[in-house]
């Protein structure tokens, strides 16, 4: 079985959590993640995370909400009651189609907003109830912290690391061990 240390780097400031996360990758060690007070420019390319996909995300939602307001939209004034106001009737979608682009983008924003809100409650896991995933409470407030899961070597390594760049804490806050895959 292979042992595994839970490893917390504390930083005062952003720039040594930058630099040490560039030294340690450059070194061949993952880290597992990143708790700051306020995001940090580049940190997420530094960590070798990919980009995310919450843009598709939010494209779809204002499609959906542009196709439903489309079709509310057709059925209400073209298909179920059309109207003749001031001698022009509604017997087509794109005679009105000026007219109803206000209502159209309203849709569309609304459906984005409110779908993109509850995809980020869900994939960042904060629903009523759940706990955030926070170690150390004073990552909220002005401190930087890194946590890794490495074995005695690279801990070794890490530290001389972390250390000569100028991280103020080093704590290895447990093991745990990998069992073998077959």
């Amino acid at each position: 079985m292979l042992k595994k240390n839970k490893i917390h780097i504390l930083f005062g400031d952003e720039e040594p959590l930058l630099k040490t996360v560039i030294e340690l990758r450059k070194a061949g060690i993952r880290i597992k993640d990143a708790f700051t007070p306020f995001p940090v420019h580049g940190l997420d390319a530094a960590m070798g995370l990919p980009r995310t996909r919450i843009a598709i995300a939010s494209f779809i939602y204002g499609i959906t909400g542009t196709s439903l307001a489309t079709l509310m939209m057709w059925y209400m004034m073209i298909h179920d009651w059309p109207n003749d106001i001031g001698g022009k009737p509604n017997w087509a979608y794109y005679y009105n189609m000026p007219s109803f682009i206000p209502i159209t983008f309203e849709s569309t924003v609304f459906c984005a907003a409110h779908l993109m809100v509850f995809t980020y409650l869900m994939a960042s896991w904060l629903l009523p109830g759940v706990r955030p995933k926070n170690p150390d409470p004073r990552t909220t407030d002005d401190k930087f912290m890194l946590y890794l899961e490495l074995t005695e070597e690279q801990t070794k390594l890490a530290e001389s690391i972390a250390k000569k760049i100028g991280a103020e804490e080093f704590e290895i806050k447990g093991e745990f061990y990998l069992e073998p895959k077959y």
